[in-house]
């Protein structure tokens, strides 16, 4: 890697930490970094894990610092997910992936509509009493979500806070600690998938990892200060953002 392509990617990262930590879908820029810089795309994909799990990580121990972390939640929706991750990077070569990034944007802008109709169900959330759980139903959207999360990563944040708040009645706050939480306990089932695979590159991987662990650090540390109302507008920005990326600029 030449000193360009080094800053390029640490770039990428920082700037792909704040946004996945804070909404979802920060890997639609660093997987593109990967691949300019010349990593084949299966590598870039493997390689990106590595800074995801590094980044949160420190976005995890910020959030459980915060005290808004559920840490039996996440260790719940965890299991499922986990099975799912590992079944998505296996067959990640086995489908076409064009095929999966228009079904994803189009999922995307859908949730636009609930995002942008019922502003409080995102905002407020229920008391923590009040949490509700469906075993079964979230037992089979985390198995999906972590598939998805196996298969290709861009998106998966944004899967996880949706269904944190509808399903469960969090706020955008607390969805986002779990969120990252659950994404740090399934991406290395799947990161070791690529590493037998033989799929990454170890030096883009940790020059990527050092700049999304200064994105998630900066972002999980003021995120809860911020509010959910500023976590909201960045998620429906970043929605609109990717959606119009993964249909019109593949």
């Amino acid at each position: 890697m030449s000193w360009e392509h080094i800053l390029l990617v640490f770039i990428a990262g920082i700037v792909c930490g704040i946004i996945n930590t804070l909404a979802g879908s920060g890997s639609l820029i660093s997987l593109p970094i990967l691949i300019f810089i010349g990593l084949p795309a299966n590598v870039a994909n493997g390689t990106n894990r590595i800074g995801i799990f590094f980044q949160n990580i420190v976005s995890t121990i910020n959030f459980k610092r915060q005290n808004v972390l559920d840490v039996k939640m996440g260790f719940r929706v965890a299991i499922p997910s986990i099975l799912g991750s590992i079944t998505g990077a296996m067959i990640v070569l086995e489908l076409h992936e064009r095929a999966v990034e228009i079904t994803v944007a189009i999922v995307l802008l859908i949730m636009l509509v609930p995002l942008w109709m019922k502003p409080s169900r995102w905002l407020k959330g229920a008391a923590h009493d009040e949490i509700k759980s469906y075993p079964v139903l979230q037992f089979i959207i985390f198995f999906f979500i972590g598939a998805y999360g196996g298969f290709i990563q861009a998106g998966v944040g944004i899967f996880l806070l949706s269904a944190l708040v509808l399903t469960a009645g969090y706020d955008l706050v607390r969805a986002n600690a779990l969120k990252v939480f659950i994404n740090l306990i399934f991406t290395p089932f799947a990161l070791a998938v690529f590493v037998i695979q033989g799929q990454i590159d170890i030096r883009a991987g940790l020059v990527l990892a050092l700049g999304n662990s200064i994105g998630a650090y900066f972002a999980s540390k003021y995120a809860v200060s911020w509010g959910s109302a500023f976590v909201r507008y960045v998620l429906i920005a970043v929605i609109i953002i990717a959606g119009i990326k993964l249909l019109f600029f593949p």
